[in-house]
């Protein structure tokens, strides 16, 4: 075992403190404490490093209150002087064979922060202990020093209360003692105090002494022979001794000594007790002697001692710290106070009295004590006989215990507590210990369950709540995983049924488990009806869907009863059709294998065809549990019997007429049938198939509706073969209408060219010309038309192109003299918009290439036509010479310029406006028409 270098100082050190074997102190606990929750481990010690052993002040998670120190943790801590980490003490060859580790306490982890005095000496440790592996994180290691160091501060207060309290004890005893006693410095031997009866007694006033040295004292020849015995009982305790003293005036006087090593104003000192032997006989110098010793140890121990006359009980010494315990004064003793004033129950000290005499001496007896003012407390007495003075007495020493009694009177009080909530709780509460037996039960577990604890007590609780050796090894799985959450089980009650319980865990530190369950029937019932009703909802949802992917009839129906005999779990499930003369036909059906098929079966039902359906006419659905004692007809058990019915559903189909007649008739019928057993059908059960049979309409409704349809469109496409037929004949004749008509138009303008070859007088050529334009602007609307791919639409872009390109040969404008642009938008233009536009086109270009540029001028014509909203704005341009200002344009003798206004204002019924800004430019606006 390793020691630290200063072990000796630091054992000094450690003594000084006075803590050692100290009752628990609710400060040091508190930090104890505060230690666990911050690290969140089940034990944590505040403990101190003795020579053999470490002691703990504080615990919390350990009963035992040392540990040798030839195996404790500590003595590992106190070598170190930042905090102590062992993760896995298994995996640390300091102690992976410490019985600590190894036994049934299991250490496994450990961290501990030396507990280190300000002038460097480490008392003992604040220390966490775990049973698993772990560590600390930095914020932890860092909460614990800073305990520690609280720690430390509560040792330097407990130290100074010591002193202090030691102090106020010394400083009475020595004050008042009728014994001359001095103080001095055990290195330098100078007087450090002396009491007045020392001054009296030497003659030497209180600042003389404290000048002298103890060596002034004895006569000069036997100062060699003092500082010879100093220097050899410097090391002990108290030593005591018979010496010759000299007096201020001279005198030689006998004297007998006491002496203590104390520490006195941070000195380390001897207090010296001093008898003049010469006025007591010898007897009287030894009880003085015992006195001396007796008081100067018992002034300055924290613990209350009295001494009590055994004949009558007169207290004949008190000290200190008893008097402040029950808050009396010195003076009260001189009153003849008894010992039976501590006691809060006169049998109390009977009783101890009685046993001191059987036994001797008592230690650590607990009983209820009183103050002077009334006041109660708890404390541990020992009681020992002694002979004091003379007489036969009793020592008693008291330890104040009531910050104890009241932890236990609250820790109580707590049980209590915890117990009425776990007796009154509705949840079911056990106490299993590691072996699977059971400890503990409230009463709502045996409420529940219907078993009793008293018969479980000596048996397996889990074998016999859970009979199945495979189902119950999974129970056990769960309560050894400690998670805390809620598992279900069924659990076998007392009388044999089973139960739906619900568990969750929770492992104490020791091992135990307490489990905590409910009764869960009711839930397990709405989950079961949810989850029927999920299905019912998903089975509704894939109908509804197959009938809106699927036209086909037979493949709903099909898919239908096979759904619903995988939901209801029955033998067979048909859809059954009416004829008008009500037979019936199987048109669906999912059978389960072994029982009568009756797909496609016709069935002649008597009953129905004398009129025993007429129920189902009026949308009556049944549920029959038993064929036999439904009250059906013979005829329709014979039919049943047949298929070997037992049980069954039957909801009716039924139709709307027409949606301008709301009633409906009897389509057929939706029927599932038990067929190995009787059986007590669900309400929700029959109300699927209801909700069943109005998809099943509308797939039926939607089947007759697409047959319908289909004989709709054959004929349909039959008139449509008739009409691209006639419509085709149409056409040809068309096209060789506008044929001979563009070919007639031709014939004409041919003659007027032939004519015009015959004439001498350029007007009248001019004239021929014109009216040769005119009529090819008109041909060439019905060349576009019957050249067209869609017979009645004309190309505006190209017809308006061509007009104008043929204008310009037909004036022979030579080429590059007189440029044409077209910004033609496509428009939709009837015949007779676009003749009448061709024919205004032909005008007005034609009397701009005649007028506009005069003497070979070069120009610019330019033709636009564009939709604006429901109107069409035809602009005819030129860039040339322009009109006269002087000119009515709507009132001339010009045929073309007159020709034009008539064909915008009647044949197009539209508005034409001049432009005069350079050139001229013709805007023509008119309705849109459709073609025709």
């Amino acid at each position: 075992m390793l020691f630290p270098e200063n072990e000796n100082q630091r054992l000094e050190v450690l003594n000084h403190y006075q803590i050692l074997d100290t009752p628990p102190e609710e400060v040091f606990d508190e930090l104890a404490q505060l230690a666990a929750n911050l690290c969140e481990t089940p034990i944590a010690l505040i403990s101190l490093v003795d020579a053999e052993r470490e002691w703990f002040k504080s615990k919390i998670g350990v009963t035992t209150s040392e540990v040798p120190r030839n195996i404790s943790f500590g003595s590992y801590t106190i070598l170190e002087n930042q905090i102590l980490i062992i993760p896995d003490t298994l995996q640390d060859e300091r102690v992976a064979k410490n019985p600590l580790v190894t036994s049934n306490d299991y250490f496994r982890f450990y961290a501990g922060v030396p507990l280190i005095t300000s002038n460097g000496f480490a008392l003992g440790s604040l220390s966490v202990i775990d049973f698993t592996v772990r560590n600390l994180s930095h914020k932890e290691q860092v909460a614990l020093q800073q305990l520690a160091r609280q720690v430390i501060r509560y040792l330097e207060l407990h130290r100074q209360k010591f002193i202090d309290d030691s102090q106020k004890s010394f400083n009475l005893f020595f004050s008042k003692n009728p014994n001359p006693m001095w103080v001095f410095d055990e290195n330098n031997l100078r007087f450090l105090d002396v009491n007045q009866a020392a001054v009296v007694h030497y003659g030497y006033s209180r600042e003389e002494f404290l000048q002298m040295r103890i060596t002034d004292i004895p006569p000069p020849e036997d100062v060699p022979m003092m500082v010879e015995f100093l220097a050899k009982a410097s090391s002990d305790l108290h030593f005591a001794g018979q010496w010759q003293h000299r007096r201020k005036d001279g005198q030689i006087i006998d004297v007998e000594i006491i002496s203590n090593t104390i520490y006195y104003a941070n000195h380390k000192a001897q207090l010296v007790n001093i008898k003049d032997v010469k006025k007591h006989k010898r007897l009287e110098r030894n009880l003085e002697e015992s006195e001396a010793i007796f008081r100067a140890i018992s002034e300055v121990i924290p613990v209350p001692l009295v001494i009590s006359r055994v004949s009558d009980g007169l207290i004949l010494y008190a000290n200190p710290e008893l008097v402040k315990t029950f808050e009396f004064s010195i003076v009260d003793l001189d009153k003849h106070k008894k010992i039976l004033d501590f006691y809060h129950n006169l049998a109390d000290l009977t009783a101890l009295l009685e046993a001191l005499n059987e036994h001797g001496f008592i230690r650590n007896h607990e009983l209820q004590l009183k103050r002077e003012n009334g006041t109660s407390f708890w404390a541990i007495a020992s009681l020992q006989y002694l002979n004091f003075n003379g007489e036969a007495a009793i020592l008693t020493v008291f330890y104040d215990i009531t910050h104890r009694k009241n932890a236990e009177t609250k820790l109580q009080e707590q049980n209590e507590f915890l117990r009425l909530i776990f007796e009154n709780i509705p949840l079911m509460i056990a106490l299993i210990n590691p072996n699977g037996k059971l400890q503990w039960v409230n009463q709502e577990w045996e409420s529940i369950l219907g078993w009793k604890f008293q018969d479980l007590e000596t048996r397996d609780v889990l074998e016999a709540l859970y009979p199945n050796p495979q189902y119950r090894q999974n129970v056990i799985n769960f309560i050894q995983s400690a998670q805390r959450n809620w598992g279900d089980f069924i659990t076998q009650m007392g009388d044999g049924d089973l139960l739906n319980t619900s568990w969750a865990n929770v492992k104490l530190p020791n091992g135990q488990i307490i489990g905590i369950g409910q009764d869960i029937t009711e839930r397990k019932r709405t989950e079961l009806a949810l989850k029927a009703q999920a299905e019912r909802e998903q089975l509704m949802r894939t109908v509804a869907q197959r009938i809106r992917q699927s036209l086909n009839l037979q493949e709903i129906l099909n898919a239908t009863v096979q759904e619903v005999r995988d939901l209801l779990k029955v033998d067979r499930v048909v859809v059954y059709q009416f004829d008008p003369e009500m037979i019936g036909t199987i048109m669906a059906e999912s059978v389960e294998p072994g029982w009568t098929v009756s797909l496609g079966v016709e069935i002649h039902d008597t009953c129905f065809q004398i009129g025993a359906g007429v129920e189902y006419h009026q949308g009556r659905k049944r549920a029959i549990a038993n064929i036999y004692e439904a009250g059906l007809a013979d005829c329709h058990i014979r039919l049943l019997e047949q298929f070997e019915v037992k049980a069954n559903l039957v909801v009716p189909i039924l139709l709307e007429v027409s949606s301008q007649n709301p009633g409906s008739h009897l389509w057929g019928l939706l029927i599932a049938h038990q067929c190995s057993r009787f059986r007590e059908w669900e309400e929700n059960q029959l109300d699927l198939l209801d909700q069943l049979t109005v998809q099943l309409a509308i797939a039926i409704q939607q089947s007759s509706i697409l047959e319908q349809a289909k004989t709709e469109l054959v004929q349909r496409q039959k008139a449509e073969v008739k009409l691209r037929s006639a419509l085709a004949e149409k056409e040809v004749l068309l096209k060789e209408v506008h044929h001979r008509v563009k070919n007639n138009l031709q014939i004409v303008s041919s003659l007027l060219q032939l004519q015009s070859h015959t004439l001498k007088d350029p007007e009248v050529i001019k004239v021929f010309r014109e009216s040769q334009n005119r009529i090819e602007s008109i041909s060439l609307i019905h060349k576009n038309l019957y050249t067209s791919a869609n017979i009645g639409e004309i190309n505006v872009a190209d017809y308006i192109h061509n007009l104008a390109a043929s204008l310009l040969i037909s004036y022979q404008i030579g080429s590059g003299r007189i440029a044409l642009e077209t910004d033609i938008a496509p428009v939709s233009l009837n015949i007779d918009q676009a003749i009448a536009c061709g024919l205004a086109i032909n005008e007005l270009i034609s009397n701009a290439l005649k007028h506009a540029f005069p003497n070979e001028q070069l120009g610019k014509i330019s033709i636009a036509l564009r939709n604006i909203d429901n109107r069409i704005e035809m602009t005819i341009r030129d860039n040339g010479i322009g009109l006269p200002d002087n000119l009515d344009w709507k009132n001339t003798d010009s045929l073309g310029l007159s020709l034009v206004y008539d064909l915008v204002t009647e044949q197009l019924e539209g508005n034409i406006t001049l432009e005069r800004n350079h050139g001229t430019v013709f805007k023509i606006q008119f309705t849109q028409l459709t073609l025709h």
